[in-house]
């Protein structure tokens, strides 16, 4: 089992015939991912090629689901227009959108916010990795792999990954596989302040999951997503969960890199919410190389099996 969309999923990409969508949409195809139809205003009736399969391309994410069944979009559309083209899935009445677009206004994003208020479309981004569930092929190709996380890395198994890092998350899962250890689905959230879907989201999902048994969670400087997330976890969540901060030698006040990785409170420094983890019971890695063997100390200590 897995959360957000497995091997069933059939996806759609706004922006397949740019540079940067038409490159991960290839990489999608060739690990197995359902690409079932692209979306760029204009080039309706033309044919994304790669590997011997056509997909259709339309004007309209909504003719597109329509035609195709789609029920998720991947969006790498450039930054101007992501926010409309955001809409344009709710509007479509997609199940999920997947914004990998870095560099949304705030403003736009605001908007978008707003317009997703009592709509069924769930939002992961924008400026994130996606989303991957691997297969049980080799390499675990088969499954599905949204955006741009490098699918090869990933294993078929028991451990779900949330991260506001795109690059922690693939250092957690490549942790992860290196001691034989697969994953049931991983999670870029994406780092931006206004984003779609949070820590929480993605927690309560794995939490409800039979299939995963633990999981690890990445947070960083900023917001105070990370510290709601823990309460929950010690609240409601007896599975075991490791968990490393980003930005515990960060000035204060100052941005790091993300938009969202600015401390602006008491609870939103790294030192903080480190402590936070270790009183809700969550395994604190003390720097990114020990994510992996902090879930496996916490399991050992619960008489959790991870593989």
């Amino acid at each position: 089992m897995a959360i957000l969309v497995n091997e069933n999923t059939k996806i759609l990409i706004q922006g397949i015939t740019g540079d940067f969508g038409g490159r991960h949409a290839k990489l999608s195809i060739d690990y197995g991912t359902q690409v079932v139809a692209g979306v760029t205003p204009g080039k309706g009736g033309q044919f994304f090629e790669h590997g011997g399969k056509k997909v259709p391309i339309f004007n309209t994410v909504a003719d597109a689901a329509r035609e195709t069944g789609a029920t998720v979009s991947t969006i790498f559309v450039p930054p101007p227009f992501a926010a409309d083209a955001i809409l344009e899935s709710i509007d479509a009445n997609l199940d999920l959108a997947v914004a990998i677009t870095e560099g949304i206004p705030i403003r736009d994003m605001v908007r978008v916010k707003r317009a997703m208020g009592g709509r069924k479309t769930r939002l992961v981004g924008p400026n994130c990795p996606g989303i991957v569930t691997p297969g049980s092929g080799p390499k675990s190709h088969g499954g599905c792999r949204i955006g741009i996380a490098p699918g090869y890395i990933h294993k078929k198994g028991k451990v779900g990954v949330v991260s506001r890092s795109g690059t922690l998350t693939y250092e957690a899962v490549w942790q992860l596989t290196c001691r034989n250890i697969g994953q049931t689905t991983c999670v870029g959230i994406g780092g931006d302040p206004v984003n779609g879907t949070s820590h929480l989201d993605v927690i309560k999902l794995f939490a409800a999951d039979p299939d995963t048994v633990g999981f690890i969670m990445i947070g960083e400087i900023g917001g105070t997503a990370e510290v709601e997330a823990a309460r929950w976890i010690k609240a409601n969540c007896n599975k075991p969960v490791a968990g490393f901060i980003a930005g515990a030698t960060a000035p204060a006040g100052r941005r790091m890199g993300h938009a969202g990785a600015i401390v602006g409170g008491a609870e939103d420094t790294a030192a903080a919410k480190i402590a936070v983890f270790k009183e809700c019971g969550i395994e604190v890695a003390a720097t990114p190389s020990d994510m992996a063997d902090a879930l496996i100390r916490l399991a050992q200590v619960r008489g959790v099996q991870l593989t």
